[in-house]
């Protein structure tokens, strides 16, 4: 049995669909569970309690975690630590690994210009501390041969199909979409890498499936060369047919509105991420494994293809 820990969002429902080139016992976990593949086993459970993780893992052979907690620091620092606590002792309770779906809050701020593997821990936003931490609890379990563990470590995300957790669906595509104008974080003039959401899934299902890729970091496939801010804002105009007009919000900005909308005060100790090139390096996993991620052009077009031209 492979288990998906928060398989509702993009990532746990990209990776539902890669997993049965491996498996046909995946079980599904969420809230609300709903079935990815036919022959899918759903649970619904909360997974800030103790029992239901307990019962989640147990059986597993693999267990993903893909949870996406609220966009809250509160709700980061009440939730992550004490659920990631539980997930590992489940999988060293019933002998499973465990595969951790990750970001890039963590890294140094002044070394994201071709972040890979070794990129130095510094954390710059509170945020960042929470992720340190429970990156930093699992590798600590695998050091001491307590747990078989991977990290698998994703920049920004875009794709098909994904509901409110994608800063470039929110501010580009939806707008241009219904005719508005784009909006960006920050200056439109740095590089900024975006992991496709289908290649994050496949490459998470290979590794959780390839035995000596355990105990290990790894950076998941991602396109090199990321267009800056103002080309993928033309990029994505280009492929919608509309101009590309936008407006680019600055930190004091954003501050500002943080006034009104709780989501914008959330962003305002990441604005670090857009004030400088923001590149993502993914060349150990493309030369173990042979892949090549999506190119941008073709993610941008298959993101406008399958959300809004059906």
């Amino acid at each position: 049995m492979q288990t998906i820990l928060g398989s509702g969002g993009a990532i746990g429902v990209e990776l539902a669909k890669a997993l049965t080139a491996y498996t046909a016992e995946i079980r599904l976990v969420s809230r609300n569970p709903e079935k990815v593949n036919e022959t899918d086993q759903l649970m619904q459970a909360d997974l800030l309690k103790e029992a239901d993780v307990f019962k989640a893992v147990e059986g597993s052979s693999i267990v993903y975690v893909t949870v996406g907690f609220p966009y809250h620091l509160k709700v980061w620092r009440n939730s992550w630590p004490p659920f990631m606590r539980n997930v590992i002792q489940a999988c060293k309770e019933y002998d499973c690994k465990l595969v951790f779906f990750d970001n890039i809050y963590m890294y140094d701020e002044h070394h994201l210009d071709g972040m890979n593997e070794d990129t130095p821990i510094n954390p710059p936003s509170k945020k960042g501390l929470v992720r340190k931490e429970i990156a930093g609890r699992i590798m600590e379990e695998v050091e001491r041969g307590n747990l078989t563990a991977i990290i698998a470590r994703s920049a920004d995300f875009y794709g098909p199909n994904i509901k409110q957790t994608s800063m470039l669906t929110e501010t580009v595509f939806k707008p241009f979409s219904i005719g508005k104008k784009a909006n960006w974080m920050g200056s439109v003039d740095f590089k900024h890498s975006f992991t496709y959401t289908p290649d994050a899934g496949r490459a998470t299902a290979l590794l959780g499936n390839t035995l000596d890729a355990y105990n290990q970091l790894w950076h998941l496939p991602t396109a090199a060369s990321p267009p800056t801010g103002k080309e993928w804002i033309e990029m994505i105009a280009k492929e919608f047919g509309v101009e590309a007009r936008y407006q680019a919000a600055p930190k004091w900005l954003v501050r500002i509105l943080g006034l009104f909308m709780p989501i914008m005060k959330e962003m305002v100790e990441m604005m670090y991420q857009y004030d400088r090139d923001y590149e993502f390096n993914s060349d150990k996993f493309e030369q173990r494994f042979g892949v090549k991620p999506t190119s941008y052009e073709q993610g941008v077009r298959e993101i406008v293809k399958s959300d809004y031209r059906n």
